[in-house]
């Protein structure tokens, strides 16, 4: 059980971690005359950009713990689960569209996940 503690405080961890830093990439102002250090200093000293790599951070660690008591081929499939978090995280905070497409694509995940893990 404590495994899949680890591994889903990775998965969330990491899907919280992409919307931090897709909030710290709009708060971004770049040109295309805009140095590649400049950008990058940008980056680096954005506090959501920041924020969402400690998330990425802490993401990993728990994703080695949890790879200490599952295996990879278990527990890696469950990674697909971000998907559909940062799905709903985008729906939700940037008011991206919902499409057919993209609920067909999410529920191929979807079984997916169930199919590797029933085997």
């Amino acid at each position: 059980m404590q495994a899949y503690i680890f591994v889903s405080s990775s998965i969330v961890l990491g899907a919280i971690g992409q919307v931090l830093m897709k909030l710290g990439a709009t708060k971004l102002n770049t040109t295309a005359s805009t140095t590649l250090f400049t950008k990058l200093l940008m980056m680096f000293t954005q506090p959501f950009i920041i924020e969402g790599l400690v998330c990425y951070g802490l993401s990993a660690i728990f994703w080695i713990f949890g790879l200490t008591r599952l295996p990879l081929s278990q527990a890696y499939p469950m990674v697909a689960i971000g998907y559909i978090l940062v799905f709903i995280l985008a729906v939700l905070i940037f008011k991206e569209t919902v499409s057919l497409a993209k609920i067909s694509g999410l529920m191929i995940i979807v079984v997916g996940v169930i199919v590797l893990a029933k085997s």
